[in-house]
């Protein structure tokens, strides 16, 4: 069985095109310009990549992009104050600050100091409250597009098997709630689960979030099962020069596919939905905060 590659990079484009005919509609309708505010602290190479990327994407799809750069030394207090300001800037209405902050800082304090409707990234405290407990909330960006990509590939969810390997806060725990949400049977598993192959074997979809490269092989697979690689994992690529890597997933790609009803690719699948959620989420705030009807399709 050759498995259906789920194709992030397209999927992607299509969410970012369907958010820009939204924008443009509450321009013209309402006057109303979606604003996401990105805070960046310091000079993490991979970090400014993504604060480009992201920027680029929001111009691209009519909202408005708000830059704030601090350098690595900035206070708590500083941090706060801007976080404060943003807040009450009634041009924005997505905030993001971009992790992992310099290590003398305090992420949660700050993570829990956004204005939980303008919390794009749905990391706040109040945000995972919401979700866990079936209400409207902000919903993490990398789980909302897992979820989106799953639907879009089987229509229903309503009473599959599906085990999601990883608990983290980011991906793991708000994915299994919105599985639940969508009426999945939900096994949350990780490194130290008993008999983990026959847990994943039983699932017809897997989603692995569990942050080792290629930890996931084909034979933990169920014939046509769907599998959504969240892993993005540097390893040594063979047969070049040391210091040369290669991006690769939690599952063993090539095996997995051979077992698997459908897979995403790593790179290429997960990863670019990441930011078109962002853009969704931003459009969502934009809404909510108008009193406007949500858009269709882009929310969980």
């Amino acid at each position: 069985m050759a498995a259906t590659i789920i194709d992030g990079k397209a999927f992607a484009a299509k969410v970012r095109g369907q958010v820009a005919e939204h924008v443009t509609r509450l321009k013209e309708v309402h006057g109303l310009t979606p604003g996401l505010a990105v805070v960046l602290v310091g000079e993490d190479p991979a970090s400014q990549v993504y604060v480009r990327s992201k920027g680029k994407q929001t111009v691209e799809v009519g909202m408005a992009s708000f830059e704030h750069k601090l350098p690595a030394e900035t206070d708590q207090e500083t941090l706060m104050a801007l976080v404060a300001q943003l807040n009450t800037d009634t041009s924005v209405h997505g905030i993001l600050v971009q992790l992992p902050l310099p290590a003398h800082l305090d992420e949660e304090a700050v993570l829990n100091a956004i204005n939980p409707a303008k919390d794009v990234d749905g990391f706040h405290i109040s945000n995972v409250g919401l979700l866990g407990t079936g209400q409207k909330a902000m919903v993490p960006c990398t789980p909302l597009g897992c979820l989106m990509m799953l639907r879009e590939h089987h229509g229903s969810l309503s009473g599959m098997d599906a085990v999601v390997i990883g608990r983290s806060n980011i991906v793991g725990k708000p994915m299994a709630q919105l599985l639940l949400g969508d009426s999945c049977t939900v096994t949350i598993a990780h490194s130290r689960t008993k008999d983990l192959p026959d847990v994943v074997r039983r699932a017809d979809i897997v989603v692995a979030a569990v942050g080792r490269p290629e930890m996931v092989p084909g034979d933990w697979i169920k014939p046509g099962a769907s599998v959504i690689d969240v892993g993005i994992n540097r390893v040594p690529a063979p047969g070049k020069s040391e210091g040369n890597t290669r991006l690769v997933g939690d599952c063993q790609f090539d095996s997995c596919a051979e077992v698997a009803g459908a897979i995403t690719p790593v790179p290429g699948g997960v990863g670019p939905m990441t930011i078109a959620c962002l853009l969704a989420n931003t459009l969502t705030a934009t809404c909510r905060a108008a009193g406007l009807p949500e858009p269709e399709g882009l929310t969980a």
